[in-house]
């Protein structure tokens, strides 16, 4: 069973992503270390005792569509409802509607709690933050003070809804549309797919942000609006009203996260439940017209950070999962066992060196995850207090890291689940193991709010040139500071970690230095074909970097040695990544010719 680790959630959060030195320097108004300690407790608490025994139902029951209507799983209902009402959906809500304001380093840390526990539970809430802070950020006064606060407080669930069946990742091939009915409002008509927990028993109603098209809007991107369409609409006095003409058309049968539906949705086709009077959604327009892409990426870059989130989260799980069953079973003789019989299988190098896999892979991953939303709260911070060129420096940070956090650790997290059915040998190939859930509900993270091969593509081709390239060389500088630091250790059990360090960030640097060369000259194939690699080797190497920075933290022993294990049999990666970004581009483009159709 999972136990939430707030060891080394905290250690994480304090000694790489800067929380303990931030609530010193007054940047993060009365929060204390004492009520970090205390939130992350009781959020440990609850995630180990009420959420995670419902993973296993939620993967056997799943969620059922019954006359138009989601069923969740057995306990699912009940768990959420005290789950909000013990304010946890509020944890960084804005202030003025119910919120408590709190910093993202404590969204992270508590969701992965969340997601460890039952990522399908962990799903629902979600996207409810990216919708408040999209609706908080673009949406008018009116429509904030009607639904602000009970999204913040959990007792409205939000989506997003950008997926069309012909559109997939291309959203400028949306064709959903909406009118203006000439009272504010607009009808919506239109179907979306892959909607996460698009219809369910959980609130009472559910705040969908769609993207549509006016009529006359320009072609592309340019041309999409953003809507908020609730389920059912909203009497004056802030009452439940009329249904709305939403339906959930059908459920998808999928490889895991059984127990979160995910829905086909459709948007004013006169559905069966439907009180209104004519068809069409209502909805009302969320920021400008024709700029719905602007709004919505404010509610896909929050997703996107807790998507990488969740690799960690499934990640943990599955280690901790694999490392209490290598515990206990018993195969063969290991050297340095003295004990009667059979040795624990932990005892094996073999089986030892793919549990420190998983582990340095989850804490690289936990490092990046909570770095970025360290440098959110930053901006946030600098913002508040009128330094806006230094709000601006840590959102460019934000923009920085958001893919390569969403990208490493899902990919992460899907390699630590898939080594742990390998820990648990032929019994991990058996559902009862519980070992097979773990990845087949972490295959998903990659794909999803964004497969991780557009994150590379975002990666390279926006983020990078960012100020002339002068962020990412920024960020690399800071990164030396931190392998320098552990050099100026002596530290006999860093063992050669900031040399291999120091090769690795090399390595990037000149990967970095080669894909600026070639957008300048224009060449964005070779760009895009090193785009992935790319950002792997990035992920690999500043994870690696954030577990050393763990180690240097006094008495951080453990940290130390996982770094030193990190450097010494996963760093050695960068340089191959680094050639097949520099060199691979032309037998990519030769190969490529077996692919196509003819």
């Amino acid at each position: 069973m999972y136990r939430a680790p707030v060891e080394d959630i905290t250690h994480t959060l304090n000694a790489v992503a800067g929380l303990s030195n931030s609530i010193k320097d007054g940047k993060l108004g009365e929060l204390s270390d004492d009520l970090v300690t205390a939130i992350l407790e009781e959020a440990a608490k609850f995630a180990s005792e009420e959420i995670a025994p419902l993973n296993r139902v939620g993967d056997e029951n799943g969620a059922k569509l019954i006359d138009g209507e989601v069923i969740t799983a057995p306990g699912w209902k009940k768990t959420y409802q005290a789950w909000t009402q013990g304010g946890w959906n509020s944890l960084t809500g804005p202030e003025a509607y119910g919120g408590q304001g709190l910093p993202t380093m404590l969204s992270v840390a508590v969701s992965e709690m969340w997601n460890s526990a039952a990522m399908a539970f962990g799903l629902a809430p979600l996207l409810t933050a990216g919708a408040v802070d999209a609706i908080e950020t673009h949406g008018s006064q009116e429509l904030k003070d009607i639904y602000l606060e009970k999204m913040v407080s959990g007792q409205w669930m939000g989506t997003m809804n950008l997926t069309e069946p012909q559109a997939g990742s291309y959203l400028a091939a949306l064709t959903s549309r909406a009118e203006p009915a000439g009272d504010g409002s607009y009808r919506v008509f239109g179907q979306k797919i892959f909607i996460t927990y698009g219809e369910h028993d959980l609130t009472e109603n559910i705040c969908h942000l769609v993207l549509a098209r006016l009529p006359g809007a320009p072609e592309g991107t340019r041309g999409i609006s953003l809507f908020l369409v609730p389920k059912v609409l909203v009497n004056s006095d802030g009452t439940p009203g009329k249904r709305n003409d939403v339906l959930c058309q059908s459920l998808e049968h999928k490889l895991g996260i059984h127990a979160s539906p995910t829905c086909v949705m459709i948007f004013g086709d006169n559905c069966p439940a439907s009180e209104l009077q004519q068809p069409g959604a209502i909805g009302y327009l969320v920021g400008e017209e024709n700029r719905g892409l602007n709004c919505m990426f404010t509610m896909m870059n929050n997703a996107r950070l807790h998507v990488g989130v969740q690799g960690v989260a499934i990640g943990e799980a599955a280690y901790q999962h694999a490392l209490a069953y290598a515990n206990e079973r018993t195969q063969g003789f290991a050297q340095g066992y003295d004990g009667k019989g059979m040795a624990p299988i932990v005892m094996h190098p073999d089986v030892a060196r793919n549990l420190l896999t998983m582990k340095s892979l989850v804490q690289a991953s936990r490092g990046i995850c909570y770095t970025c939303a360290h440098a959110a709260d930053m901006s946030k911070a600098a913002a508040n207090v009128g330094d806006q060129e230094a709000a601006k420096m840590w959102s460019e940070r934000v923009n920085l890291l958001t893919p390569v956090a969403k990208s490493f650790s899902t990919d992460a997290g899907v390699e630590v689940a898939s080594i742990g059915v390998q820990v648990h040998g032929g019994m991990g190939f058996i559902e009862e193991t519980g070992a097979a859930q773990f990845l087949r509900d972490a295959r998903i993270n990659p794909i999803y709010e964004g497969t991780n091969g557009i994150q590379a593509i975002d990666l390279v081709t926006r983020k990078l040139p960012m100020r002339g390239g002068e962020a990412v060389s920024e960020y690399f500088d800071e990164l030396s500071e931190t392998i320098e630091a552990v050099r100026a250790t002596n530290e006999p059990g860093f063992g050669s970690t900031a040399d291999l360090l120091a090769n690795s960030l090399e390595d990037l640097r000149e990967a970095t230095k080669w894909l600026q060369q070639q957008q300048a000259a224009a060449n964005t194939q070779g760009v895009l074909a090193g785009a992935t690699p790319y950002q792997s080797m990035f992920g690999l190497t500043s994870g690696g970097i954030g577990l050393a920075k763990a180690g240097l933290a006094q008495g951080s022993k453990k940290s130390r040695d996982l770094a030193r294990f990190y450097a010494q049999n996963l760093l050695g990666q960068t340089s191959a990544l680094k050639d097949t970004v520099i060199k691979g581009a032309d037998s990519l483009a030769i190969a490529s010719d077996q692919l196509y159709s003819q």
